[in-house]
Parts: C-alpha cells; sequence; structure tokens
C-alpha cells in the first residue's frame, strides 16, 4: 500500500507539472508574438473585446505597456513591480469607445478579472508636487503615446510614494516604500506581499521590452521540465518496486499447492549426500594398492613432462643454430663485397691519403671503444657505439657554430638598431655579413672623423633650436588653455547652478607619471643649452645632450618592436589637455566659499551629471559667442544644433538647459525623434516635421509653433473617435 501511494502521489506531482509546463510555454510564446511584459490572459481578453467591438489593440494598451524603469533606476525595479502590479494590468480605455466597451464588458463573462480605466484626454488637471524621492521620478512614460498626459498625471496622484533607502527614512514619511517591497501608506497601513520573490521576472509586467521576462520564463521553464524528468524517473522506479511486491504475492500464493513440507525440505537430502561422500573418501584412503598405483601414475607423469622439455630444448637450440649459420653466411657475403669496395676506394687515393685516413680512424676508435676487441659477435654494437659518439661531437660542434651565429646576428642587430639610415638594405643575418663587412670598408675609406667639428656645428646651431621651438610651442597651448579656462570661468559666474552658487572649472597639473617623465626630459636636453652655462670644451651643445634629445625623438617617431605603444605615448604626451587633471568646484556666490568639489561624476545621479553637463556647455557657449547672460544680440549669429541624444535624458535636466540656452539668447535647432516634445514646445517658436513614406523620398513640413499644437490636438480627438464596427 505504501509503494502504492507514494507511486498515486508522484503521478498527479506529474500531472499537475505538465499543467504547468503548458501553462509557461503558452505564455513564451505569446511573448515571442509580442514586445510587452503583459500576462497572455489579460493579452488574449483584450483580443476577444477588440474582436467583437472590431477595434484595433493598439488604441487600448495596458498601462504597463507604456510605463517603464528608468535605466539608472534599476535597483527598484522589483519594488515599483509590486506597487504598480495591478495598475499595470489595467486597460486604458479612449473615451470615445467607453460606452461600447462597458457593455461588452457588462453582457460577457471574461472567465477572469479586467480592470479598466475611462480615459479623457481633454481634462486638465494640475500634477501634484513631487516628493523628492517620489518612486515616480524613477518611472518613464512612453513619450510617443497619446496617453502621455493622463499616464503621467496618474501616476502623480496614485503613486507619488517616497522610495526610502534607510528604515528611518520609512518610518518618518507618510507614504513610502523600501527596497524590499514593504508598502507604507496613510501613515499608519504597511503591506508586504512576498508570496512571490520580488526578483522574479516572470511576473513583471512594466515595459515596453520583453527581453528580461522572456529569459526569466525560459529559466522557470527549464527548472520545471527537470522537475518533471525527476519524477518521471521516481514514477518508473516506483513501478518497478510495485511489480516486485506482485511478484512475491504470487510466489507466496503458490505455497497452498504443496501438501507435505518434505516436498520443499532441500537440507536433508544435500545431508544424506554429503555423509556418503565422506564414506568414499575413507574406503579410497584404506586401501594401499590403490595408493601405490596412485603414486606409480603421478611419477610417469612426471617423468613424461621432463622428456617434452628436454625435447623442446633440443628443438630450439637447433633453430638457433641453424639461424647463426644462415647469418654468418650472409655477413660472409656482405664483407666480401665491403673488402671488394675498400680496395678499390684505397687505389685512388695516395699512400699517404691511405696512411692518413687509417692513422684518423685508429684515433677516433681508441680514443671512443678503448682497448675493446672487435669480435664478429660484437662488430655491430662496436659500429653502433662509434656512430653515437661521432654524432655527438658533431652535435655539439654545430652547437658551438650556431651560438656563434647567433651572436654574430645580435650584433647586427644592435647595430641596425641603433643606426637604422645606415642598414636599410641589410637584414640581420649570416647572408648579409658581406654588406657589412662593405659597410665597414666604407666608414674606414671616408674617415669619418674628419667631420666630427662639423656634425657640431650643426648639433648647436640646428637641433637645439628645433627642441627649443618644440617646448615653446607645448607651452603656449599651456597656457592658452589656462587663459580659455579664465575666460570660460567667467561666464561661469553669471550662470546659476543651484540657487546662490555657481560652478568654477580648475586646471591642476596631471600626476600621470608618463607626462611628467617627458616635462622633465624635454626640460633637460635644454637646461644650459640657451644660456651656455653647460658648456662643454667641444661646443655649447655637447654630444650628451644630443643623444638625450635622440632618445625623445626616436621614441616619437616610433621605435622598431614598441610602434604601437610609442604612437600612444606620443598621443599622450604631446596632447597638452592630458597635463592637467580638470575639476569643478562649486562655490557660494555671496563669498565664494566652496559647497561641493567635483574631481568626476562618480557617485552622482543621471539628472546631476546632465546639469554639470549642461552648465559647462552653456559657459562654453557663451565664451565662443561672447554673450553675456540676459543680454539681447538681435543680430549676432548664435546658431547651436542638438541631436537626439538630448532626447535620452530626464525631463528636469533637458528643461534646465533648454532654459539656460533661452537666458543666453542661443538660436537653437533641435533634432528628436519625437522625443521630450512636452519639454521642447515653450522654447521654440516653428516646427519641421520630417516624413518617409515606406522608405520613398523623405518630405519636410514646416509649422509655426501654434499650427503644431492645433494639429496636436486634432489628431488625438481623431485618434479617440469611436471606430464602427465592420
Amino acid at each position: 500500500d505504501e509503494v502504492q501511494n507514494s507511486l498515486t502521489e508522484r503521478s498527479v506531482e506529474l500531472s499537475e507539472g505538465r499543467r504547468a509546463h503548458a501553462v509557461l510555454s503558452d505564455e513564451i510564446t505569446s511573448l515571442k508574438a509580442r514586445r510587452s511584459n503583459i500576462d497572455a490572459q489579460a493579452v488574449r481578453m483584450r483580443a476577444d473585446l477588440c474582436a467583437a467591438l472590431g477595434l484595433d489593440e493598439d488604441s487600448m494598451p495596458f498601462a504597463g505597456e507604456l510605463i517603464e524603469v528608468r535605466d539608472d533606476q534599476r535597483d527598484w525595479e522589483g519594488a515599483a513591480e509590486r506597487l504598480l502590479h495591478n495598475f499595470g494590468l489595467s486597460l486604458l480605455v479612449p473615451d470615445g469607445m467607453y460606452a461600447q466597451v462597458a457593455q461588452w464588458v457588462d453582457q460577457t463573462h471574461l472567465k477572469g478579472r479586467l480592470v479598466y480605466f475611462r480615459v479623457r484626454l481633454d481634462v486638465r488637471a494640475q500634477a501634484p508636487n513631487l516628493h523628492a524621492d517620489s518612486l515616480v521620478r524613477k518611472l518613464v512614460v512612453k513619450p510617443d503615446s497619446p496617453f502621455y498626459a493622463w499616464l503621467d498625471r496618474e501616476l502623480a496622484q496614485r503613486f507619488d510614494v517616497a522610495c526610502c533607502a534607510t528604515q528611518e527614512q520609512f518610518r518618518r514619511e507618510v507614504r513610502a516604500i523600501s527596497r524590499a517591497g514593504q508598502i507604507k501608506s496613510g501613515g499608519e497601513r504597511h503591506e508586504k506581499d512576498d508570496r512571490h520573490r520580488l526578483d522574479d521576472r516572470s511576473r513583471y509586467v512594466l515595459g515596453w521590452s520583453n527581453t528580461a521576462k522572456l529569459a526569466a520564463l525560459d529559466a522557470k521553464r527549464k527548472v520545471l521540465e527537470a522537475q518533471l524528468a525527476q519524477l518521471g524517473s521516481q514514477i518508473g522506479q516506483g513501478q518497478q518496486q510495485l511489480s516486485a511486491c506482485q511478484t512475491r504475492l504470487a510466489t507466496l500464493a503458490k505455497l497452498v499447492e504443496y501438501r507435505d513440507y518434505r516436498e520443499l525440505d532441500w537440507a536433508a537430502p544435500a545431508a544424506a549426500a554429503a555423509t556418503l561422500q565422506a564414506e568414499r573418501q575413507q574406503i579410497e584412503a584404506a586401501s594401499d594398492l590403490l595408493q601405490t598405483l596412485t603414486a606409480q601414475l603421478q611419477a610417469l607423469d612426471e617423468a613424461q613432462l621432463a622428456t617434452e622439455r628436454l625435447s623442446r630444448e633440443a628443438r630450439d637450440k637447433r633453430a638457433k643454430t641453424e639461424q647463426k649459420i644462415s647469418d654468418i653466411t650472409t655477413l660472409q657475403t656482405q664483407t666480401r663485397a665491403l673488402m671488394a669496395g675498400a680496395a678499390d676506394a684505397a687505389s685512388a687515393l695516395s699512400v699517404a691519403a691511405q696512411q692518413g685516413a687509417s692513422q684518423r680512424l685508429d684515433h677516433w676508435r681508441e680514443q671512443l671503444l678503448g682497448k675493446q676487441l672487435l669480435t664478429l659477435e660484437s662488430c655491430d654494437n662496436r659500429q653502433q657505439d662509434m656512430r653515437e659518439a661521432l654524432q655527438k661531437l658533431i652535435d655539439a660542434e654545430e652547437r658551438k657554430a650556431r651560438g656563434l651565429v647567433e651572436k654574430i646576428v645580435d650584433a647586427m642587430r644592435s647595430f641596425r638598431h641603433r643606426f637604422p639610415l645606415a642598414t636599410q638594405e641589410a637584414d640581420a643575418s649570416v647572408a648579409a655579413a658581406g654588406e657589412f663587412r662593405s659597410l665597414l670598408k666604407q666608414l674606414n675609406v671616408d674617415d669619418l672623423p674628419r667631420f666630427e667639428a662639423k656634425f657640431k656645428e650643426l648639433l648647436n646651431q640646428n637641433t637645439i633650436n628645433q627642441v627649443a621651438q618644440f617646448s615653446a610651442q607645448l607651452n603656449k597651448e599651456r597656457e592658452t588653455i589656462k587663459e580659455r579656462l579664465t575666460l570660460i570661468n567667467q561666464s561661469l559666474t553669471q550662470i546659476d547652478y543651484n540657487p546662490g552658487r555657481f560652478i568654477e572649472l580648475q586646471a591642476q597639473v596631471t600626476p600621470d607619471a608618463e607626462v611628467r617623465d617627458f616635462q622633465s626630459d624635454l626640460r633637460h636636453c635644454l637646461d644650459g643649452a640657451i644660456s651656455g652655462s653647460a658648456a662643454s670644451d667641444d661646443g655649447q651643445y655637447s654630444e650628451a645632450k644630443f643623444l638625450q634629445v635622440k632618445a625623445i625623438i626616436e621614441r616619437l617617431r616610433g621605435r622598431e618592436g614598441q610602434t604601437e605603444a610609442d604612437r600612444r605615448w606620443t598621443q599622450k604626451v604631446t596632447d597638452v589637455r592630458d597635463w592637467f587633471v580638470f575639476a569643478a568646484s562649486e562655490r557660494w556666490r555671496e563669498d565664494g566659499r566652496e559647497h561641493e568639489h567635483y574631481s568626476d561624476s562618480g557617485g552622482k545621479s543621471g539628472g546631476q551629471k546632465e546639469k554639470l553637463a549642461y552648465t559647462i556647455l552653456a559657459a562654453s557657449l557663451a565664451y565662443q559667442f561672447g554673450l553675456v547672460r540676459g543680454e539681447a544680440r538681435s543680430k549676432a549669429f548664435r546658431f547651436v544644433v542638438i541631436d537626439e541624444a538630448f532626447g535620452r535624458g530626464s525631463d528636469e535636466s533637458a528643461q534646465f538647459g533648454l532654459k539656460l540656452f533661452e537666458e543666453l539668447n542661443l538660436q537653437l535647432l533641435i533634432v528628436t525623434p519625437l522625443q521630450k516634445i512636452h519639454i521642447i514646445e515653450p522654447y521654440v517658436s516653428s516646427v519641421g516635421f520630417v516624413h518617409n513614406d515606406e522608405g520613398r523620398d523623405s518630405k519636410l513640413r514646416n509649422l509655426t509653433i501654434e499650427q503644431y499644437q492645433a494639429e496636436k490636438v486634432r489628431l488625438a480627438q481623431s485618434a479617440t473617435a469611436v471606430v464602427p464596427a465592420p
């Protein structure tokens, strides 16, 4: 019964797991056919509604399809999903479709739960002031949606909840939410629903990209498949156990066929057989004749084995002797042939040559083989010993030769590195030895020491001047940066970064070792060269100074084998901007005291980084155009183009930048793919709408801002109009 009950439980679990797997697979299939994270059941419910009323599904989105957590606030994504889960599954019904939808929902059994909102786009309401840490600030509404304004207002009214990083703040706020998903409302009610994990992406409903949810569901399906496989294995084992139990029961049931226990008693006959065997052994041991015959038989068997062994040994010895005779015969034939060949070779040599060869052979044989006598049997082994010994000597000499070649090639390579111009036609190899000998001969013929004085004169006149000009140019560029920074700071003092505070840019000497070493080497090349205080006996600019300059120039040009590293080094040390480390100091306008120091943008929020960037950009533009904040210059050309990167920042920072540009009287051309339109509208006077229909010719339509706003209202009203059923 226990095995049967366990098997039944596993079967039920397997059936439930298969149903869950089917639901998961349906959900994954549904998500792959679209981009939103809404559950498949809710999507099917909307599809049934739109099909029955002849409406377009895109005209009635779910709230979750138009809301997404900002990329820089992903650590609050789980908490936001928990708070907005039900709202994200709510359907947004335009006012023009409301009557049809309400009637269909009332008349239809939905087989599920549906929440929908009647959306009146023309209703205007003042958006409340959001909490500084409001969850709404961590959300973004899809900018090109006609429901943007309604959603923006609803989120502010419903979910202006403080995101609390600490328990102290959570206890202090009236409406709050923690990263762990604990929700506080009305200052009294608290809720934390952990029936599902906070980071379970398979339940997420917000956003217009479902890649992460698909990955989570796929991983969940794989885990479920592994569990189903394990259940199947357990069921198989249980079925085997059940079958074994049934077999035992059937065997026990057969016992009723036997009437007497003796029919099953095998031990008694076995004991009787053992007794008879023992009696037989006793009888055999008592018979002397049998023992004698057995001993004689054993002796004959041993003698037969010995005779067979001697016969085998004799046959083996005979075979070895026959093989030896055959080998000797073959060796005799080879020896006669060798002797005949040696006689012919010796006849071609002089007597002295024959004697010399014989002496060398005797010398190496005595040195390598010693006093060992050559016999017919040892001849082959001694030949192998001599061959191996001679080969070792040859290998040693070849190693010496290779070592010498490497030293020669290293010397050639070093010479080519020191004098690349003189050795352009010669490579570092033994084959080029003739070219190096020719170069040595040419150096001896040219008598270069005679030109040493002229060489030093050219060093004094040309090299020192060029190095000094190079250093002066770099110093000039450094001073230019300092001057421009001073002018930019003059513009920054006129811009309020925060109320009562402004930004000041600071340039400090870089601590980079490569840049500082380069500056030091450059100074050493010129130390005493211009004033003459370090003049040597041979002239103002000594050869030692020249070697210092040569080292710098070779690295600027790129040394052999280090070209890429030297190129990066040159780009770094000759770019005077890398001689500084720039920082920003936020100061009080009243007394100039520092409020905060920004050595980089690390640790700042995305909005703070954007605000700092806009402030410095505005100051740079003011410097370039010579603008003063608030000064009207109607005839000046102050044109600035802003591309689509403008739309990636937050609404607050974008509005700050546009207001700053307006105060500086800049003429703006903003290029954007329908992003931040509601932010841009108050700052532009005309709109150019570019449209490309099906990849054909692009069309440009120019509108005043008033015409554009009227057109937008008209399109919004037509989008919410009732669509007649087919």
